[in-house]
């Protein structure tokens, strides 16, 4: 991929987000050029996910500020892929959470009402830092 021009990729619609993995000699105008293709496209739920897609593969050669003052961050959150990243990373901090307050010694249930988790999931959190101490 990375050894195809660019342009190649800016030529159809789906394959819009490859273009900053392509051959240019600037990524910032490159991806200011999917930028602009991805908004003229009609469909919102279509335009949503190529912003998304076109943000992730960006982030190999471009800074996130560059990033976000190219691609419409509203746009990209209205995204699957988007959502689902935010999802996990939702997950991730509840249980990181839990993590915490089972050390400091707090019972099961009162995790489970803090952070959201099933008591199941608080039981399988302990279980692994038993497990690992």
């Amino acid at each position: 991929m990375w050894e195809q021009p660019a342009e190649i990729f800016l030529r159809y619609p789906g394959l819009t987000p490859f273009a900053i993995l392509g051959q240019s000699s600037d990524a910032e105008a490159t991806l200011r050029q999917v930028a602009q293709m991805v908004d003229q496209i009609s469909d919102p739920i279509i335009q949503a996910n190529l912003t998304a897609a076109s943000a992730i593969l960006a982030g190999i050669r471009l800074e996130e500020e560059v990033i976000y003052r190219l691609l419409r961050r509203d746009i990209m959150q209205e995204s699957v892929i988007y959502r689902s990243i935010e999802q996990e990373a939702e997950a991730r901090k509840q249980r990181e959470i839990a993590n915490n307050l089972l050390r400091e010694g707090l019972p099961i249930e009162t995790v489970s009402r803090g952070t959201g988790l099933s008591i199941e999931e608080v039981q399988q959190l302990q279980q692994k830092m038993n497990e690992s101490a």
